[in-house]
């Protein structure tokens, strides 16, 4: 009976643990060729990004993949995005000095049409950039500051 117990508890714990743990992967086929993106990729990549000094043309990111994409003109439109990474989630990238380089792949949510631009990320600076013009500041995961402990 113990036997069983522990199994169930492990299995349990086995599939939580899994599930939680799975970075989420769409295909996406460009032309004729398929791409694999994510909306996780280590970095803090949600959030408002704008030209500096300026509040308006922004592009807006969320969690779940969805956003807003708003033109020089001021019109937005609603977008799905990710950024392209390998059948198992691993980001894709160029190694910079000091800075990493993906590609962002975006659609009109009502369009079946992708179409794809550079995400950077500037390490010694704490800024993401979309099209090398919209910005953000972040604070990285791995500096941020733990308790002090006796």
């Amino acid at each position: 009976m113990k036997f069983l117990k522990l199994l169930f508890f492990s299995s349990l714990f086995l599939t939580v643990f899994q599930s939680y743990s799975q970075i989420k992967v769409d295909q996406i086929t460009y032309k004729v060729h398929d791409h694999y993106i994510t909306t996780t990729i280590g970095y803090p990549v949600t959030g408002t990004f704008m030209s500096e000094g300026k509040k308006e043309p922004i592009v807006q990111l969320n969690p779940d993949g969805s956003g807003i994409f708003q033109f020089e003109d001021l019109t937005k439109e609603n977008i799905v995005w990710g950024i392209e990474c390998t059948e198992e989630g691993v980001p894709t990238f160029k190694e910079g000095f000091n800075s990493a380089t993906y590609t962002f792949w975006y659609r009109d949510k009502n369009k079946e049409d992708w179409n794809y631009t550079q995400f950077s990320i500037h390490f010694n600076k704490k800024k993401m950039f979309i099209m090398g013009e919209r910005m953000k500041d972040y604070e990285d995961y791995n500096d941020m500051k733990k308790p002090y402990s006796k």
